[in-house]
């Protein structure tokens, strides 16, 4: 697959006869004011029946209006990492990968620490695709499993919007310390930044807001598995939540837990279900959990 621009196209039809332009761009197919200013002064193109055409244009039943988007710009900072992409499910706007343990999603201080962003970039130089990486959700270095990449800025801003209001549900399955002895249950103690840490996170009344739901599928007498449904996504969310309840997960030394037979946190991210950002096709993944898991 190679494009150089993003191009998008719709059909005008009769609830939307004589709407102009840009309340048909913004309100209609979403695109924000931002994203509308970037087409206009840096090199994207509007246009109606093949006619370049302002916002200020009315629109009528059949037209045809085609927006280009612009390239974007791409940091040159993150080392491009050449290693394969574990790709779920891909189209022109949203990305799915199988993301590996031990590579952190965005790098922070050091810019050649090898990345998914590294990864994600170098895949899309190979295919030509002109977008710098936009995560949807992002996960912790220690953490495998499904993630959610947008392919290009609208896109990203459809999904940010989805997964504020909700829409996006995200599973994972954990090993915890010990034998945990309720079945199901959630929590909703509100994350915030530790004082003394610029990494750790704590249980703080003046926190942000954060719900997890959980389910416990196994135990025995060294840990227990468990289910998890995130229903917002603090910074170490399931690991602050989990470790408040005095169930820390296996491997995760910075709140507690053991290493038992794991050689990195037990998180892994299941499940992923969200409708498509601009076709509302229903989507719905499962990534297999790790076999180091159940090593004993």
């Amino acid at each position: 697959m190679t494009w150089n621009k993003l191009v998008l196209t719709w059909y005008v039809d009769a609830a939307n006869d004589g709407i102009v332009l840009k309340t048909f761009l913004r309100d209609i197919k979403r695109i924000s004011r931002k994203t509308l200013a970037e087409i206009k002064f840096k090199g994207g193109t509007i246009y109606i029946n093949g006619k370049q055409e302002t916002v200020r244009k009315r629109l009528h039943v059949g037209d045809k209006v085609t927006v280009s988007f612009p390239r974007e710009e791409v940091s040159q900072k993150i080392k491009r990492i050449e290693l394969p992409l574990d790709i779920i499910y891909e189209d022109e706007h949203v990305l799915v990968i199988n993301k590996p343990s031990s590579i952190v999603t965005i790098p922070t201080k050091d810019h050649d620490e090898s990345s998914v962003a590294g990864m994600v970039l170098h895949y899309f130089e190979t295919i030509g695709w002109p977008a710098t990486f936009h995560a949807v959700n992002r996960l912790d270095r220690d953490t495998s499993g499904l993630m959610l990449v947008a392919k290009h800025r609208h896109s990203h801003d459809l999904c940010v919007k989805m997964q504020q209001q909700g829409s996006i549900q995200r599973t994972y399955v954990a090993l915890v310390m010990g034998e945990m002895p309720w079945h199901v249950g959630s929590i909703h103690f509100p994350i915030a930044r530790k004082s003394s840490s610029i990494i750790e996170r704590e249980r703080h009344c003046s926190g942000q807001k954060a719900t997890t739901h959980y389910h416990r599928l196994n135990k025995n007498h060294l840990f227990s598995e468990v289910k998890l449904l995130l229903e917002t996504g603090r910074t170490h969310q399931i690991r602050v939540h989990m470790a408040s309840l005095g169930y820390p997960l296996v491997g995760d030394t910075l709140y507690g837990g053991e290493m038992l037979h794991m050689k990195r946190q037990a998180l892994h991210s299941y499940e992923l279900a969200f409708c498509h950002p601009l076709t509302g096709q229903k989507h719905h993944y499962r990534a297999n959990i790790p076999e180091e898991f159940y090593r004993s």
